[in-house]
């Protein structure tokens, strides 16, 4: 017997931990995301209604894909789905449960899911906060808190991009290598924007965002995994390693925030950071330069400080020009004067200025990040000097 409050725990944490790839493989089978979303939201509730009674499963995955999977049964004999669609519902329902019971590993179509809401037929304004929600279980809210728009106009959004997907029949799978690129910046927006909700909250204090941060890690390596030639999805995954490596010295033993000039460096996680340059190393030598990797650069080079107990700030006010080339903004604008006014060295005059400024804007030096070697920067710059212009004379494009 468990109580009624144990039960709610039970099944939040399995929501924390399954729900994306619980939906994805539930939509995927039935090709309906707005339906496997009803169908797995009334397997929880039935959850917590009958766990208290009977005692939490072994496998509470297994019993809430069962549980939705029979809803969606249920519901698609009133709605006189197809023959087919049953068929496959019920086949995978218990293909997954043995699944679920032998070793608790679920077939992860969650790829798939990421790159069906990037299609081309869906809005582009709602692709990423439909991935957020549906991939990495989002309530619609936070996404309109992300993305500076009101929480109904957001939802309204949701359901026509859901509806949509079933009405258009948009086949929810991978798709072919040629089609990867159109869909990928799209792809790669909507994990960086659930990353950056999760960056928040180091601690996982808040239950919503709580396993977040890992999850879409996970996801950014499923990406370059498929599109190992695409040097933005590189630079996404080195940008969130080396923020993720940070997250234990963010904050002092009473909670409060540490600047990143101020962290432990021995509070790094090592094995992140390395792994952050290797995939760095590997996005240089693409030759086609990107934010992402523009943004992953500068957080490389501060971690110079590890080695050389500084950041390396030429290579980073380099970075942060080319980044500002790249896509002008009014952060980053700032950000250059201050990362210009620590490169210029001490000044007994201006120290006491530069360090209320740069206390001021230090959201963007630790949300930034490339390799951090001079020659590096100087590379990054001149690539983004040259698509710039490439940019302006349409003619030169091709030769």
């Amino acid at each position: 017997m468990i109580s009624t409050r144990g039960a709610h725990d039970v099944a939040e944490r399995a929501a924390r931990e399954h729900y994306g790839k619980l939906l994805a493989y539930l939509a995927s089978r039935c090709g309906d995301v707005h339906a496997a979303e009803d169908a797995l939201a009334d397997a929880f509730a039935a959850a917590i209604e009958c766990w208290p009674a009977s005692g939490v499963p072994r496998a509470p995955a297994a019993w809430l894909l069962v549980a939705a999977r029979n809803r969606l049964f249920d519901d698609g004999r009133k709605r006189q789905r197809t023959e087919r669609v049953r068929e496959r519902l019920s086949a995978a329902g218990r293909t997954a449960e043995r699944e679920l019971e032998r070793d608790g590993v679920l077939e992860d179509e969650r790829l798939a899911m990421l790159f069906t809401c990037a299609h081309p037929a869906i809005a582009a304004d709602v692709r990423a906060p439909l991935m957020m929600q549906v991939v990495l279980g989002l309530d619609a809210a936070r996404i309109a808190s992300a993305f500076l728009i009101r929480p109904e106009a957001m939802s309204q959004r949701l359901v026509r991009a859901k509806r949509k997907i079933a009405d258009a029949g948009i086949p929810l799978r991978v798709p072919d290598v040629a089609d990867m690129p159109a869909r990928l910046d799209a792809v790669l927006a909507a994990i960086y924007a659930a990353f950056a909700d999760a960056w928040h909250d180091p601690a996982a204090s808040d239950p919503r965002t709580r396993g977040l941060a890992a999850e879409t890690l996970w996801l950014g390596r499923m990406v370059v995994e498929a599109c190992p030639e695409e040097p933005e999805a590189m630079g996404l995954l080195a940008l969130m390693l080396h923020a993720d490596a940070r997250k234990d010295a963010r904050r002092d033993a009473a909670g409060a925030y540490v600047p990143l000039d101020e962290q432990d460096v021995a509070r790094w996680n090592a094995a992140q950071i390395d792994e952050a340059e290797a995939l760095l190393r590997r996005a240089a030598g693409a030759r086609r330069i990107g934010r992402f990797q523009l943004e992953a650069a500068i957080q490389s080079a501060h971690t110079a400080r590890r080695r050389r107990g500084s950041a390396d700030w030429r290579a980073i006010v380099a970075l942060s020009r080319a980044r500002w080339s790249w896509k002008p903004g009014s952060d980053l604008a700032k950000s250059r004067l201050v990362e210009a006014r620590a490169a210029a060295g001490p000044c007994a005059s201006c120290s006491a200025r530069r360090s209320a400024s740069a206390r001021r804007s230090r959201s963007l030096t630790t949300r930034l990040s490339i390799p951090h070697s001079n020659a590096w920067a100087a590379s990054s710059v001149r690539l983004v000097n040259s698509s710039s212009a490439a940019r302006r004379c349409p003619t030169t494009r091709g030769r």
